[in-house]
């Protein structure tokens, strides 16, 4: 009696292990592909949407990268608004982080246009994402430079768009609103 219950636990125990074993390859199987598709979505080749859709958030992630790069901002905002909530509080700081570059391309595209109407809504919304993402990871360096970037940009426009007697009005005020440069680390 003894003796089979110990021979059914030990076939139990390999099944259970070989299962184990099992479902561990094909995670590991599935990460190998879906970085395979990362790969090729940076090196600036496409990737159909059916193994985006079911794939990882950072592999949705990495497909917005590639839109942005191909200069293909509305689909690539509106792949980063499906992962935005995805997975743990780092990706989430990614997510917003790369919200914030791309709209502060886009203010920094119309703001070299002479579009000051249309970039200052944007550089407004580069602050906001990248404020959000340093929210939730306060150690992002990139983050922090590139809201500073999108800082020094808002009020350049302010003083391109005022007329000259305005600007000296405000001169004073301006000047009290914009960040300095960093010196060094802290």
């Amino acid at each position: 009696m003894i003796r089979t219950i110990r021979h059914i636990t030990l076939w139990a125990a390999l099944a259970l292990s070989l299962a184990a074993f099992v479902y561990s390859a094909g995670a590991l199987y599935g990460i190998h592909q879906n970085n395979d598709l990362i790969r090729q979505l940076v090196s600036g080749k496409d990737v159909a949407v059916n193994k985006v859709i079911g794939g990882e958030p950072e592999l949705r992630l990495a497909r917005a990268f590639y839109f942005k790069q191909k200069h293909r901002y509305d689909e690539a905002l509106s792949t980063l608004s499906l992962i935005m909530d995805k997975s743990g509080r780092d990706f989430q700081a990614k997510a917003r982080y790369n919200l914030g570059n791309l709209y502060l391309e886009q203010a920094m595209q119309q703001a070299k246009a002479m579009n000051i109407n249309e970039a200052m809504p944007l550089a407004g919304l580069a602050k906001q994402a990248y404020r959000q993402s340093l929210a939730l990871n306060s150690g992002d360096w990139d983050a922090k430079y590139n809201l500073e970037v999108a800082m020094r940009l808002l009020p350049e426009m302010d003083r391109v768009d005022m007329p000259d007697d305005e600007l000296k009005n405000q001169k004073s005020q301006l000047w009290t609103t914009v960040p300095g440069f960093p010196r060094g680390l802290p």
